[in-house]
């Protein structure tokens, strides 16, 4: 066990025995409702929408936080240690609570690692699988952006609430799930509605990085280049790959890079400004959703906003 982890592993350790004694306390007074932490606002809003009054659902990335780069409270340590049930992206998406996560699990939390269970896309889209124990961001794992895929977010609201029946089987959560699914699947028609106007040989994407691929792959789209290398936000371009990606852009007539709110366009801008020929940069919801009245505060007006 590294230090951090060791460190972790004590934290993590004494919040679980307040956490109990706590629970204990709420169940002698007459129980209590069923407590979910999610790690990311956009799955926050998809299990919000499956238990709407049911349950209580806390986020624990705030709107604009890149899940790459989270790091959480004391505060929400205890309540992932006292929740009923942790729902969590995993396949390596939340990369600074990734040794947090897999300590309170041994440590007797429930946690549902929803990335695994949707059929995740391996970055290498040559290899038609990927090891979902990997929890690594490389071309050898799997890409954890499952949520830029509205089908792949039908199958994890129906995992999520198989979770659900597991940890109080005497709600009907099955009608939540039903309704958003069909709120899913109108999305996705709409989404495909939208695209049909574009031809297949237009539909070439370059993006800030690895984030589009579900979403490629879901409308018939191919990702031509990205400016940020892997499926991490952290990663570091080098000069010659800038350069590679404006032939590419070049070549192919790109007119847009698709950046994403969470990052500075900064690279971007530079990318757009060496092509021979105009090329905007659009800013897409992608790893957070909006804030209120952006359109975007809710995971299906992420998907029709972007």
């Amino acid at each position: 066990m590294t230090r951090r982890a060791a460190k972790m592993f004590a934290l993590v350790s004494v919040l679980a025995l307040i956490a109990a004694a706590c629970a204990t306390t709420a169940d002698g007074e007459g129980g209590s409702r069923v407590r979910i932490v999610a790690t990311t606002n956009v799955l926050g809003d998809v299990v919000s929408q499956i238990v709407g009054d049911r349950a209580d659902v806390e986020s624990l990335m705030p709107i604009g936080v890149d899940p790459h780069e989270f790091q959480p409270s004391s505060s929400q340590v205890a309540a992932m240690a006292q929740a009923d049930l942790v729902v969590a992206n995993g396949l390596g998406l939340e990369e600074g609570i990734l040794d947090l996560l897999t300590t309170l699990e041994g440590d007797g939390a429930n946690v549902l690692w929803v990335g695994e269970l949707v059929d995740p896309l391996p970055f290498d889209r040559e290899d038609g699988s990927c090891d979902v124990s990997d929890g690594e961001m490389s071309e050898g794992g799997c890409d954890p952006h499952v949520w830029m895929d509205p089908v792949r977010v039908v199958d994890a609201s129906r995992v999520i609430g198989d979770a659900l029946e597991l940890v109080e089987p005497g709600v009907d959560w099955s009608a939540g799930v039903d309704a958003y699914v069909a709120e899913l699947e109108s999305l996705d028609t709409d989404v495909r509605d939208l695209f049909a106007v574009i031809p297949p040989a237009d539909r070439l994407l370059v993006a800030s990085h690895e984030a589009l691929g579900y979403f490629a792959t879901r409308y018939e789209f191919e990702i031509v280049g990205t400016v940020v290398p892997g499926g991490s936000t952290l990663a570091d371009p080098s000069s010659a790959q800038l350069e590679d990606l404006v032939k590419v852009i070049d070549t192919l007539g790109i007119p847009a890079i698709f950046a994403e709110s969470l990052s500075p366009t900064i690279l971007a801008e530079a990318v757009a400004d060496e092509a021979a020929h105009p090329v905007e940069v659009v800013v897409l919801y992608t790893g957070s959703l909006g804030a209120p009245g952006s359109g975007a505060d809710t995971y299906v007006g992420m998907i029709l906003t972007d």
